[in-house]
């Protein structure tokens, strides 16, 4: 596949999961500590219904010189969108992605030059071959217009709106499918040999007697209701 069609690809996945997302209410939370300019465009673009007719979506910027990860926390809710845009080691953007699946929002990863974060990153990568920031810079702008334009193409197609019907929904009190897997979380608090965790943006009590006790924040993998890793 060539990298246009890639980053076509990736952009129609984007868009699509974007829509669904603000169709259900979501606010976008847009960071970009290298380039804050490109993260406060972005959140303009989908605020300001520039045509007629289209909706104005909730989007914010993360502050310049913010916390990144500790003003997502403090803010996002279930079912929210983070964008970033940024270079696949920035430290700050990889420990906020990371945390997106414990959060319960929705990631979107936009980057350009070196290596392309590694799968499972995010949940939605578009990235650019081109070591130049200029050509990067030029092109992150009409990624994200493209974006916007897709966006709200999905919802001229209110169909595309409602989940995906092969998709696994959990109708029972547990669910066989979701409890086989190990849950990433994040650690609120911890009392002995218990911890509240956030899964799917959502607290819950955890036994953690079977790894090294760990500290509010960290990252711990839980099945069955234990901490394994």
């Amino acid at each position: 596949m060539t990298e246009i069609a890639a980053v076509a690809e990736d952009l129609g996945r984007a868009s699509l999961a974007l829509a669904r997302r603000f169709n259900a209410g979501a606010t976008m939370w847009c960071t970009s500590p290298s380039w804050p300019f490109h993260a406060s465009h972005v959140a303009v673009e989908f605020v300001h219904p520039v045509i007629v007719g289209k909706r104005a979506l909730a989007a914010v910027t993360v502050p310049i010189g913010a916390d990144v990860v500790a003003t997502l926390r403090a803010n996002v809710r279930p079912g929210d969108i983070v964008v970033a845009l940024a270079d696949s080691d920035d430290p700050q953007v990889v420990d906020a992605m990371r945390r997106g699946e414990a959060w319960g929002v929705e990631t979107l990863w936009i980057g350009a030059g070196g290596e392309r974060p590694r799968s499972g990153s995010a949940d939605h990568v578009i990235w650019l071959d081109t070591d130049d920031p200029l050509e990067a810079s030029e092109c992150f702008v009409r990624i994200y217009h493209l974006l916007w334009e897709l966006t709200h193409v999905v919802f001229e197609h209110p169909g595309l709106l409602k989940d995906d019907p092969n998709g696994v929904v959990c109708t029972e009190e547990v669910c066989i499918t979701c409890s086989d897997e190990g849950r990433l979380t994040e650690v609120v608090s911890v009392a002995g040999d218990e911890a509240v965790v956030k899964a799917l943006g959502i607290e819950e009590r955890i036994d953690i007697s079977l790894i090294d006790p760990p500290a509010p924040g960290d990252l711990v993998l839980v099945h069955a209701g234990f901490a394994i890793r």
